[in-house]
């Protein structure tokens, strides 16, 4: 399911329905209008900071954005197959590495507890980005395996499996994988950001 999202025909239709022209979005976003485009067309993934801008700009969150037509599972249990994709074609970019993806899958319906939980899969250089990533929320985290390079402020520490994290996330910060292996980590968040 999470392979055939469209991410460039879901932000042209939410656009649409706006009634807003690409470059009435880039000026609403801060990001120059070419990018609109080029990301409607499905010739670039946008970064989660640039695609949280964009959507900030139709006043859309990253949840409703890959929210699909199925019903939601209220719980109080889930299956691997029940966990939400927020991230589908989405991939972070590495600084130095190249790029890795991210994937984070979420539990439930975080509206409706007032609370995200995400299962994060970091491959080898995936960066949430130079951006940082500043919302009205507290966020914590558990490092599952891997290590896991988290930027809070102008605090830098790598985590290791076994090691975890909790912060005011008005505080500008930033996650990325430094090393060869995959990273996991479960967090959560709360009011819900994504």
């Amino acid at each position: 399911m999470a392979d055939s999202f469209d991410v460039g025909a879901r932000l042209k239709a939410l656009r649409m329905g706006a009634e807003l022209s690409q470059r009435e979005l880039a000026a609403r976003a801060n990001v120059p209008h070419a990018q609109i485009s080029i990301i409607e067309k499905n010739k670039s993934s946008p970064s989660i900071a640039t695609l949280r801008k964009i959507l900030g700009g139709l006043d859309v969150s990253m949840s409703d954005f890959f929210e699909d037509d199925q019903r939601k599972k209220f719980g109080p249990f889930f299956g691997v197959d029940d966990l939400k994709d927020l991230t589908s074609r989405v991939t972070a970019r590495a600084i130095d590495k190249g790029e890795g993806r991210l994937t984070l899958r979420q539990v439930g319906d975080a509206r409706a507890y007032n609370l995200q939980i995400l299962h994060e899969v970091y491959e080898p250089g995936a960066d949430t980005g130079e951006a940082m990533l500043e919302h009205f929320s507290t966020e914590g985290g558990y490092v599952v395996e891997g290590e896991l390079e988290l930027t809070v402020g102008d605090e830098i520490r790598v985590l290791k499996a076994g090691e975890s994290y909790l912060f005011d996330s008005r505080v500008p910060h930033r996650f990325r994988n430094p090393s060869s292996g995959l990273t996991i980590v479960i967090s959560a968040c709360t009011p819900p950001y994504l």
